[in-house]
């Protein structure tokens, strides 16, 4: 099910408690402190069309020593946001509570190591081109007074999210295929190098083809290195071809470097024997 923004909060972010996302407010809330966010080691995300991906989140807390935040009415975590706060694209939130152990406490504060896990699911989580971007990681705090049983249910919350906390790169990611014939071929004449660059497309759960991207195309004599050979442009559907002379046998590659909107990605090798 994809999930809104609702005003200034973050209805996924809500997740947690079970409920609709409330209106923002900053009524009593308390002093937290959200330090040393890192998202997936730092590295890009990178989601395909059919595999959920889990992210990795760790942070500093740091909280007054008097607050109680038991996951149940009151709650705290960091999320991943596209765009602003006051103009949210989409989000990402994480399914479970964060773990959180004690680093340090004073007389008034306690800072505590957090962990938590956001799984990214293509084509839910993410479903459109705008979210292969830079989003921003916020750290949230959120209070209820919830009462629920089977027959009744009542529930005013106070919501506060801090954002800007960190960059985060969501990436589609991206396939490759070469085949070089003829196989075998002769010292002297030509080899055909063909293969496709495609991408995943959230929206329609499939891999579609990268038009006008550079390509490079390498070679990898036996018992070699891979050497950069020539550049070329994918074309209608991503349709990468183009010919060298045959020269020795080796192993032919294509390899896409990457943008900032699809990660980098190099084919499978294909071996040709030259004779």
């Amino acid at each position: 099910m994809r999930k809104l923004a609702i005003g200034t909060a973050l209805s996924g972010a809500l997740a947690l408690t079970g409920l609709a996302a409330p209106v923002a407010s900053a009524s009593g809330t308390p002093d937290l402190t959200f330090a040393g966010v890192t998202v997936n080691n730092g590295k890009p995300l990178v989601v395909g069309v059919s595999k959920a991906v889990s992210v990795p989140v760790t942070y500093t807390l740091t909280r007054p020593k008097d607050l109680v935040i038991d996951q149940k009415k009151t709650f705290q975590a960091v999320v991943l946001y596209r765009g602003t706060l006051r103009n949210v694209g989409n989000e990402l939130d994480p399914q479970a509570a964060p773990s959180c152990s004690t680093t340090a406490t004073t007389d008034t504060t306690v800072t505590e190591s957090c962990t938590e896990t956001i799984v990214v699911e293509p084509g839910d989580s993410l479903w459109e081109a705008a979210d292969a971007t830079t989003w921003k990681a916020a750290g949230l705090y959120a209070h209820t007074d919830g009462t629920v049983s089977d027959d009744y249910l009542h529930n005013e919350m106070d919501v506060t999210l801090w954002g800007n906390l960190a960059p985060v790169t969501v990436q589609r990611a991206a396939k490759v295929t070469v085949n070089a014939s003829p196989e075998p071929a002769v010292k002297g004449k030509t080899i055909t190098v063909k293969g496709s660059l495609t991408r995943a497309d959230w929206m329609s759960e499939k891999y579609t083809g990268y038009k006008g991207q550079t390509v490079l195309l390498q070679f990898k004599a036996d018992g070699g290195s891979y050497k950069n050979v020539k550049a070329i442009t994918s074309g209608t559907g991503g349709a990468l071809s183009t010919t060298v002379t045959a020269t020795k046998s080796g192993t032919y590659r294509f390899v896409f470097t990457g943008t900032a909107t699809t990660a980098a990605k190099a084919s499978a090798g294909d071996h040709v024997t030259v004779n």
